[in-house]
């Protein structure tokens, strides 16, 4: 399993691209009816569409990455529990998200989690505007002998 671990950095970037395209994807489709048409953008959904595509694009990229995975996940759990949870009739289809059709949103939700605690990674956006600084608090630098005076 050791022999994997130098993979994961570019893997997770990955993943955390194709995740946030993905995302941006659903936004660019409630506001600019691309790629494949659009559903529409009143009230909600508009909102929905901008958190959708800036998020998802920040994501992508790397950029204030647990920022806007904390409020993409959020966008996922409101929408999992107004549209897909609320409005069916029995208490097994809004327990699970296969039988009310929101599993997407429900993983989504969860993944964007994963990024809040994860970070951005080491190839992000992220991590080349905070390259050279010390991510350690000064307290802790005091301690190991570190710190400059």
């Amino acid at each position: 399993m050791n022999a994997l671990n130098r993979f994961a950095d570019p893997v997770y970037c990955v993943v955390r691209l194709v995740v946030g395209l993905n995302y941006a994807c659903h936004g660019s489709q409630k506001l600019f009816a691309f790629p494949g048409g659009g559903h529409g953008v009143s009230g909600i959904a508009f909102i929905a569409g901008i958190i959708e595509l800036a998020c998802g694009l920040a994501i992508a990229f790397g950029l204030l990455t647990r920022i806007a995975a904390f409020v993409a996940s959020g966008e996922m759990a409101v929408a999992y529990f107004m549209f897909y949870v609320g409005v069916v009739p029995t208490a097994a289809a809004k327990f699970f998200p296969i039988m009310n059709g929101g599993e997407l949103a429900f993983v989504n939700c969860w993944i964007f989690f994963l990024i809040v605690f994860y970070g951005p990674g080491r190839w992000s956006v992220d991590a080349l505007l905070t390259e050279g600084r010390s991510t350690a608090p000064a307290s802790i630098a005091v301690r190991a002998g570190t710190a400059e005076t």
